[in-house]
């Protein structure tokens, strides 16, 4: 899975690895999808593939009282007035998303509807988590964070890499009815259902004026031979009111500065 996942980035192939396992060690070490076991008759057939983990949509939500999403900040504790954003699986959206079916993700993985993305961990744990999440969620999440994190050139070697023999003998007896809990796979779990990947915007910045700001022509073409984009793109930060690149492709909210200051780099 390295060695092919490596090989097609430097051909410029995104990867997608398709697991029936919640335990299986390619989860997060690359574009990946989870469907379920079927029987090969029900592929033959053309049954449907529903992906179960893999694939995520964002949800922003203002964090008040009314809010149905918790608090990321406190827990759950109270409401702090932010924006928050987290990535959620279909089933855990509000309102609740459809499915995606494995094919549906063939195609729209190379149509570019669907992409992947990376979201490295802000806690501990893990190095980060992979996804395939639409265009449209992409553009927005990194509008909010105002950075771009690319996928890892190569695929992130941990201790459980290494192929290793227990030396323990299969244990053959039938444990249903039986009281207490036993595991018959001794490896973690590594697809999650569980949001990840939050991110928490301050309070907006109250309005320093009602007024229009009135630019001059003269001021605007000047604006935008020093930032390099045409006028119409030209805009005003939501944090200083300075101009800045506001709308467009690649654009942003807020400029460098105060991008730096909210995130605390």
């Amino acid at each position: 899975m390295h060695r092919r996942s490596v090989n097609a980035r430097e051909y410029g192939i995104t990867p997608l690895w398709v697991a029936k396992d919640r335990t299986a060690s390619l989860i997060d070490r690359a574009p990946w999808a989870r469907v379920d076991d079927m029987p090969w008759k029900d592929i033959a057939e053309g049954k449907e593939m529903v992906i179960r983990g893999g694939y995520r949509h964002l949800e922003v939500w203002k964090c008040v009282a009314s809010s149905e999403r918790h608090c990321l900040v406190s827990e759950g504790a109270g409401h702090c007035g932010a924006i928050h954003a987290d990535w959620f699986v279909p089933a855990l959206c509000l309102p609740e998303k459809k499915p995606v079916f494995i094919e549906d993700l063939v195609l729209q993985s190379a149509t570019g509807e669907s992409v992947p993305v990376y979201v490295p961990n802000r806690g501990s744990g893990r190095a980060g988590r992979h996804m395939w999440v639409s265009a449209e969620d992409r553009a927005l999440w990194q509008e909010l964070i105002g950075e771009k994190t690319p996928l890892p050139a190569a695929p992130v070697e941990e201790e459980d890499d290494l192929i290793t023999f227990a030396e323990r003998e299969i244990d053959r007896n039938c444990r249903a009815g039986e009281e207490g809990w036993f595991v018959s796979d001794g490896r973690p779990v590594r697809d999650l259902d569980q949001p990840t990947g939050g991110f928490t915007l301050p309070r907006m910045p109250v309005q320093r004026s009602r007024n229009p700001m009135r630019i001059t022509t003269v001021e605007r073409a000047a604006a935008s031979a020093a930032l390099g984009c045409p006028p119409w793109e030209l805009g005003l930060c939501a944090g200083c009111g300075q101009m800045m690149r506001r709308y467009g492709r690649n654009a942003a909210m807020y400029c460098n500065v105060c991008r730096s200051v909210l995130n605390g780099r």
